[in-house]
């Protein structure tokens, strides 16, 4: 398994996420979107299993303070200049991607190796 999570230090949601590979002892690689935010050939190459729409964090309390409810805007620009936008944890293996606690799917992954 090459296990990467994608997500901020401060992220709940990301935090379960790393102690779930931890408490199972398998390596991962953590990425701190505060230090270096996704790139326009990350975001292309991990929505080619979700929409960017689906790594939009609507919910989130930094969504709602910029107004973007109510605004028209390009979804992929916003992600790419605004990391506090993406909804996270983003956990890659190998070619599958989930998005947000995804413990079930993680599991699938520990069966099928």
């Amino acid at each position: 398994m090459n296990i990467q999570i994608i997500g901020t230090k401060k992220c709940n949601e990301t935090k379960k996420a790393e102690r779930f590979f931890k408490e199972r002892k398998i390596p991962m690689h953590f990425r701190d979107l505060a230090e270096k935010n996704l790139s326009e050939g990350e975001l292309q190459n991990i929505t080619r299993k979700f929409t960017v729409e689906d790594f939009l964090d609507r919910e989130g309390k930094h969504f709602k303070k910029r107004g973007l409810q109510y605004m028209v805007f390009n979804v992929e620009t916003e992600l790419l200049e605004d990391y506090e936008l993406v909804k996270t944890p983003i956990v890659r293996n190998g070619n599958e991607v989930t998005i947000g606690y995804q413990p079930e799917v993680w599991k699938k992954w520990l069966e099928n190796t």
